[in-house]
């Protein structure tokens, strides 16, 4: 039961986001206060993410390094500058230009992982580069946003460095660890995972929205168009990146979806902890259309298999990625 709720959930995650977002922006004062638990949300959301990996998950690393090293700089170095060419074109103001900049700074997203399975690409793969971006980002988010947000408002690049441990790879590692020292507990959690996942991003949409829906009425579709546009260039140039450089078809397929979501619950937590909940309006806007787009196009190369499947093994069950 809990497994047939957990994957009714996930799959209608987009749209209990979207209404979860507008309950918030109706009633701000209601959910305003939930700003101070994001941090602890997501941590929660990333010790689930670590309970999930498995020895086998970082295996392709050796197998197959070029296609994850290819992946994962695409990941620092498309969506980063894409957020903050967005934020220049678009002549946003500073919190909202940072919080671009925060939203492409971020590693992949784990439901990344479903859309990659479900639109037949290598699911591996997307694994690997969500695991090794995630384990990047204490050092490489700090060092992207200080790059590209320090001119729009100071960046202590410590703070962030200190709160993406304390908040990520903290949780991570302790979730691998209960993994590999006690499988049989984590196996009888495992099913409720993604609702946990799923409940915890959207308290945290909830709480960015509603700390930030004065903002929401005043810039809401500019946000938005920079968001849609942010996530079709990570989407776009993934794909394009991965093709020039030669990759199968599933491996272009993750390589796309990959760079194109992002962990926008960290960029939510960074925003909220270290500027204020405008920063972090892109990443909850993100939250929302990443989850759409990702359905769509994983809906649209579902119907499309392609002869390069990936083998057998290397095929990670949905409801644990």
């Amino acid at each position: 039961m809990i497994k047939r709720v957990s994957d009714l959930t996930g799959t209608w995650l987009p749209a209990i986001v979207l209404v979860a977002a507008a309950v918030a922006f109706a009633t701000p004062s209601t959910f305003a206060p939930l700003g101070a638990a994001v941090p602890y949300l997501l941590m929660v959301i990333m010790l689930g993410m670590g309970m999930t990996l498995r020895p086998v998950d970082f295996a392709v690393i050796g197998r197959r390094p070029w296609p994850v090293v290819l992946g994962v700089v695409a990941q620092f170095l498309v969506m980063p500058l894409a957020g903050y060419g967005l934020a220049r074109a678009f002549d946003m103001e500073p919190m909202l230009a940072v919080g671009m900049v925060l939203v492409g700074a971020a590693p992949g997203g784990t439901a990344s992982n479903v859309m990659v399975y479900l639109s037949k690409g290598d699911t591996a793969l997307s694994v690997a580069m969500t695991s090794i971006s995630t384990l990047l980002a204490p050092l490489l988010t700090p060092v992207l946003v200080l790059w590209l947000a320090g001119e729009f408002l100071p960046v202590d690049a410590g703070d962030l460095f200190v709160s993406i441990v304390q908040i990520v790879l903290v949780p991570v590692v302790v979730g691998l660890l209960l993994r590999r020292f006690a499988p049989r507990l984590i196996d009888r959690v495992l099913d409720a995972l993604p609702l946990v996942s799923v409940l915890g991003i959207t308290l945290v949409v909830m709480a960015v929205v509603a700390g930030s829906a004065d903002t929401l009425l005043e810039v809401g579709a500019l946000v938005a168009v920079a968001v849609v546009l942010h996530n079709a260039f990570g989407l776009a140039l993934g794909y394009g990146l991965a093709r020039l450089c030669r990759l199968p078809a599933t491996g272009r397929r993750a390589v796309s979806i990959e760079v194109g979501m992002q962990n926008s619950g960290l960029a939510a937590a960074l925003a909220t902890t270290h500027f204020n909940p405008v920063a972090a309006l892109p990443a909850a806007v993100f939250s929302v259309w990443h989850n759409i787009s990702g359905s769509l196009i994983a809906a649209y190369w579902s119907r499309r298999p392609v002869a390069d499947a990936p083998e057998p093994n290397e095929d990670r069950d949905p409801a644990e990625a």
